[in-house]
């Protein structure tokens, strides 16, 4: 007996030492990314290449990530993760290696939807392994605090392009160095690899008869996400911000995520969250307004502008993801997730393209008109859906868990079967 005991505390240690690896490669892949989408946005708005590069960058990296979620799933089950972490950490770096090359429109542009792909079958890897690896007391808990590294690592990053040249490449250089420490803690990991997944299909109907307001939420906040965060670094370098204070905005807007998107979830584990969204959805769009209204000669309260208008987005994502959980049997919870990832991945691709195309006409304000009526016109749908169905108990809810929309719960896409409590 006590021997099985001390098995089961060195199972338990390895699980969390592994949890920890992956969460410590993930947090350098987020340094790397934050450094490159301050990077190439600065430089394409502040550059002399075609207006439209910009916006084509944004839209190939939504792209990309939905290309990535199509060839990941098989990507494993040829592999296994290990393998295929270290293909997609490879692809990473060959998108940071065509950067460094110096400035081409189109291959900047093909380099930014490799980066896209590869961005989300790592988050598909991940997660899968953090689900298997994580036992169902805690697995709440490290999925939380791997969102939260991801994210301030993003932040992280974005500061630190702040404190180098922008010119020359020594942030794709850097990038490639913090990618490559990246593949250090997961090849190191004593962790086996999770089971080969199963095919999981995309329901669309079935997401869609349980829950209108996730699904279109969903939609909603794939497009919200890569609006904000996408095109934010653009406007203002094209508004003359510096290189330190643009920067200094995409780390703040980071931390817009942890203090809107927490009591916003608190508040819908106690009321409808449809309610909650409505809310959600005013905030944006008076964010919006604000973020029309606010000179940048006035830069500080324009970033903390920006951060509530980047946490209120983010919170669409997380708050909508639960309202599909309460009302989803949990045998479809991996269709479920699957397909909520898939439609995410489409808005996200859609909305940036549009907002890309729109730009030459409105202007580069183009991208906060698009983030003000998305919201509106969920919040209507919303308000809409509030007269048809009934709202569903406390008690029968799942708790709500902090997530991030430019991470979504993508590794349902690799399950085998065994679904994360959170999803």
């Amino acid at each position: 007996m006590a021997v099985t005991d001390e098995i089961r505390r060195e199972e338990q240690r390895a699980s969390v030492l592994s949890i920890a690896s992956i969460v410590l490669s993930m947090a350098c892949v987020g340094i790397g990314n934050g450094m490159m989408f301050a990077y190439v946005p600065f430089l394409l708005a502040r550059g002399d290449s075609p207006p439209w590069v910009a916006g084509a960058a944004v839209t190939a990296l939504a792209f990309g990530g939905l290309a990535g979620c199509v060839v990941a799933g098989p990507m494993i089950r040829r592999v296994g993760h290990a393998r295929a972490f270290s293909c997609s950490m490879a692809l990473v770096l060959l998108s940071a290696f065509l950067i460094a090359l110096g400035f081409h429109p189109l291959l900047w542009v093909f380099a930014r939807g490799l980066y896209g792909a590869a961005g989300n079958i790592n988050f598909i890897i991940s997660l899968s392994w953090l689900n298997h690896a994580s036992a169902n007391s805690w697995r709440g808990k490290a999925m939380s605090v791997f969102y939260m590294t991801y994210v301030i690592a993003i932040g992280v990053g974005a500061w630190l392009f702040g404190q180098i040249p922008a010119e020359g490449n020594l942030a794709p250089l850097l990038t490639i160095f913090f990618t490559t420490m990246a593949i250090l803690p997961i090849g190191l990991t004593r962790l086996p690899n999770p089971p080969p997944p199963a095919k999981v299909s995309v329901d669309v109907p079935m997401v869609w008869r349980n829950s209108p307001v996730a699904f279109v939420g969903v939609l909603a906040a794939g497009g919200l996400s890569m609006a904000v965060q996408g095109f934010t670094p653009i406007y203002a370098a094209a508004n003359q911000v510096s290189q330190g204070d643009v920067a200094l905005l995409m780390l703040v807007m980071q931390f817009g995520l942890i203090f809107i998107q927490y009591p916003m979830g608190v508040l819908s584990d106690r009321i409808d969250r449809r309610i909650v969204l409505i809310l959600v959805c005013l905030l944006i769009s008076a964010a919006a307004v604000v973020a029309l209204t606010v000179s940048f000669a006035n830069l500080i309260l324009l970033m903390l502008v920006f951060a509530v208008f980047a946490g209120a987005v983010e919170t669409v994502y997380s708050i909508a993801n639960a309202h599909a959980n309460d009302r989803t049997a949990p045998a479809d919870f991996v269709p479920l997730a699957s397909t909520l990832l898939m439609c995410w991945s489409i808005a996200a691709t859609i909305i940036p393209l549009s907002i890309t195309l729109l730009t030459p006409v409105f202007g580069p304000k183009t991208f906060i008109y698009a983030a003000m009526g998305t919201a509106l016109a969920y919040a209507a749908f919303v308000a809409v859906r509030l007269k048809f169905r009934e709202t569903v108990p406390p008690h029968l809810r799942e708790n709500f868990e902090m997530k991030s929309a430019q991470m979504p719960n993508a590794g349902a896409l690799v399950e085998g079967g065994k679904s994360g409590s959170g999803m």
